[in-house]
């Protein structure tokens, strides 16, 4: 895969400087186009050989287009912030709005590859790593997000020559460390591991370029190239639909969905409830304050039919946790702000650090509940949010947060009881709106797809 760029591509300087005058009139035409349409954004990966020019490539995209519209975003070592939440916060919190170009130094393929080269994770570890990979960048293409992935190559011979030419020049001297003498020992290695990511990874909706880094006219002139072509193939062609899904009959074997399973003349005397909340209260708290809460993390998730009771069991849980520890995260309809980007990024960006809590009332399950049954979002996309959302939990689960999921659920009669109550009731009213009773007459499709997403 890098045989091609290992062959010294030069560019004369005649020819770069008027192929530069080309490109950047035409990148401010599709940079602008892309903020007139405003109905995607463009994530820019660049990776690759140390010494390569990726730095330099970075800078200049900048220098030619306009900055204003890029988020240019360097990818070093996770901050202790960083590692406190899972590996992807990171990424998801950089993404870009729709109508700007994000630009990664650095990205989600930099600690698989590292990890794999110094032996901290073996072949298995980097296929799951790859797997996930693959998964993310395809919901970030079915999001509509335009993806390019740029690697910088040098061959063995030349990133040593980069390095010394760098070691030798005064101004440049700092920039070459002692890792990266390192690193270079391992170069055989990293190629290795390199390749099989880029090809595993290299797929139509998000494919690598490969440019040659031995000559930085070749290479500047090459990638700014090929973001030119992405951007207009975009900008002049509306990219095909996914195909439609149909979501298969879920039901158990005697044809009953599970919530008419559950029995609803459950009781609990008030004096119990009371003596079992406040022992239950004391142990949350006493467990919130375990010196083993310092290494985890804990969300909570609130759903259910309306007037179900989700306020109120979220009020009674805060009341046995330090308020300096938690939040609360209501979900309504998405802002402008999260909805320029992929629906789970208002999640991400929420989620807590270790020994803290977030608890949302009402989450991500709306894309398989009120986005699908309002036809808010189409099939397709609620049909493949099942695998979007058993990824972001797991995402979760392995980094070691405890993850707590609560369906409270009531009966129409109940409901309807409870409506009428809030409506006699003055510091009640403002929770009932015209909504609410709007949405009893879709009882039954919320049903179904309560149960499609339980089952």
């Amino acid at each position: 895969m890098f045989e091609s760029a290992e062959l010294g591509q030069k560019l004369d300087k005649a020819t770069f400087k008027k192929r530069e005058l080309e490109l950047r009139g035409a990148l401010l035409e599709a940079q602008f186009g892309l903020a007139e349409r405003n109905d995607f954004s463009v994530v820019v990966l660049i990776g690759g050989v140390d010494g390569a020019g990726k730095g330099e490539t970075v800078n200049t995209l900048n220098f030619w287009m306009d900055p204003r519209q890029i988020e240019t975003n360097a990818m070093g070592e996770p901050t202790q912030e960083e590692r406190e939440r899972p590996r992807m916060w990171r990424f998801w919190r950089a993404l870009p709005p729709q109508g700007k170009i994000g630009i990664f130094f650095g990205s989600w393929y930099t600690a698989p590859i590292v990890d794999r080269v110094s032996g901290k994770t073996d072949d298995a570890d980097l296929e799951t790593s790859i797997d996930e990979i693959l998964r993310f960048e395809a919901m970030l293409a079915s999001e509509g997000t335009l993806i390019l992935k740029y690697w910088m190559h040098l061959s063995k011979q030349q990133q040593k020559r980069r390095l010394n030419a760098l070691e030798k020049d005064l101004e440049t001297r700092w920039r070459v460390t002692d890792t990266d003498g390192e690193k270079f020992k391992l170069y055989d290695d990293f190629r290795a591991v390199s390749e099989i990511a880029l090809r595993r990874t290299s797929v139509p909706h998000a494919p690598w370029i490969v440019v040659g880094g031995a000559d930085p006219n070749y290479r500047m002139i090459t990638t700014a190239t090929s973001l030119l072509e992405g951007l207009r193939t975009r900008l002049d062609n509306n990219p095909p639909r996914p195909p439609s899904i149909t979501l298969p009959k879920l039901s158990g074997p005697d044809d009953r969905r599970v919530l008419q399973t559950l029995d609803l003349s459950l009781r609990l005397p008030r004096k119990k409830y009371r003596q079992e909340l406040q022992s239950l209260q004391g142990r949350l708290n006493l467990l919130s304050r375990d010196e083993k809460m310092k290494e985890r993390s804990v969300v909570l998730v609130f759903e259910g039919a309306d007037a179900a009771g989700k306020g109120g069991t979220i009020r009674r849980t805060v009341a046995a946790l330090d308020a300096r520890f938690y939040r609360v995260i209501p979900i309504a309809a998405p802002t402008d702000e999260e909805r320029a980007r992929p629906y789970l990024w208002r999640f991400w960006r929420h989620l807590p650090r270790t020994g803290h809590f977030t608890i949302f009332d009402r989450s991500w399950y709306g894309r398989v509940l009120v986005e699908r049954v309002e036809g808010f979002a189409p099939e397709t996309d609620w049909m493949r949010a099942y695998g979007e959302i058993n990824d972001f939990e797991a995402e979760m689960h392995r980094h070691g947060v405890i993850i707590a999921k609560f369906w409270l659920h009531i009966s129409q009669e109940e409901q309807f009881r409870r409506f009428k109550g809030r409506e006699e009731t003055d510091h009640k009213r403002y929770k009932l709106t015209e909504e609410d009773w709007r949405n009893r007459e879709k009882w039954d499709a919320y049903e179904e797809a309560i149960c499609n997403l339980v089952e």
